[in-house]
């Protein structure tokens, strides 16, 4: 056998496999499943015709978007007996992805834990649509349904995510200088500092997924927020370091305890000040903090 001689389709399946990715983990919020589904969309893919395959980056992306689907209904079910918060599984991203601004507000911790509020065909429908510019006519066949009703499906899903999410859209230079202020301050332990950074009604989400201690449910509001904070650090009997990283394209924190990794803090800004606070510490979910993972929408 060729080394050297690439099977069509194979070739076509590594060429498409970043967009492939980034579509299931959007939609799944874990590195994990999303593999799983990559694995499985290789499959049906094997045994399509190439040659009755008039796109076949859409076509890929159909096949992936029906098996994370599949994979997305048996993750609500895995939810529902999970310890606490989920939170979406944190990705070391290279400095590209944050210079694509669309697609590292979409990629936001932030907002993929909104996207945990809408039902699975929302939410492949918001994905697909917003984030990766697919027509209605590809997004129906990848749903199986029609392209009215994905059209429907896609207004309701945004009205509902842009409830929810600032109006204005935060640029990375944004969040990195309210990240600084909030670093600086943690650091020196002064609590004034960190009011000043945090909005009034900041929330706090903390995810230990029943193997570290985390907050049952968010905390809402300042006061609250550095009460919480003040002991959970207390209580850790360590030493706790920061380091500014990048995951999902955005700014954030690696926070460590002795010199091992103990979490991932993501944050959401609006107006200059902290609104969101989100912290992943369930360590099956901090595997991939420390090398890059290939994000793209293209």
């Amino acid at each position: 056998m060729n080394d050297d001689v690439t099977d069509p389709a194979t070739e076509a399946f590594v060429a498409h496999r970043d967009l492939l990715f980034t579509v299931a983990y959007e939609m799944l919020g874990s590195a994990a499943d999303a593999e799983d589904v990559l694995q499985e969309a290789w499959l049906r893919w094997a045994k399509v015709d190439l040659a009755q395959v008039r796109d076949q980056r859409a076509y890929l992306v159909r096949i992936t978007t029906r098996q994370a689907l599949n994979r997305l209904r048996t993750l609500q079910r895995r939810k529902e007996a999970y310890v606490g918060p989920w939170l979406p599984e944190p990705l070391l991203t290279a400095p590209d992805v944050a210079e694509d601004v669309e697609l590292s507000e979409n990629l936001s911790l932030a907002l993929m834990f909104i996207l945990e509020t809408l039902s699975p065909t929302e939410r492949a429908v918001f994905v697909l649509r917003e984030v990766f510019d697919f027509g209605y006519d590809d997004i129906a066949a990848a749903i199986g349904k029609s392209p009215a009703a994905a059209r429907q499906i896609a207004y309701r899903a945004r009205r509902h995510v842009d409830a929810r999410r600032p109006s204005t859209p935060v640029s990375p230079e944004e969040t990195r200088a309210a990240l600084d202020s909030f670093q600086s301050a943690l650091v020196t332990g002064d609590l004034r500092g960190l009011l000043d950074v945090l909005a009034p009604d900041v929330v706090f989400v903390s995810d230990g997924g029943g193997l570290k201690l985390a907050a049952l449910r968010p905390v809402v509001g300042a006061d609250k927020v550095l009460s919480y904070m003040a002991g959970s650090l207390g209580k850790a009997g360590g030493t706790f370091t920061s380091e500014p990283t990048t995951v999902n394209g955005n700014p954030a924190l690696i926070l460590r305890l002795d010199d091992v990794i103990d979490g991932v803090l993501a944050f959401r800004v609006d107006n200059a000040r902290v609104t969101g606070l989100y912290y992943v510490r369930n360590p099956e979910k901090l595997t991939r903090v420390e090398s890059e993972t290939l994000l793209t929408s293209r």
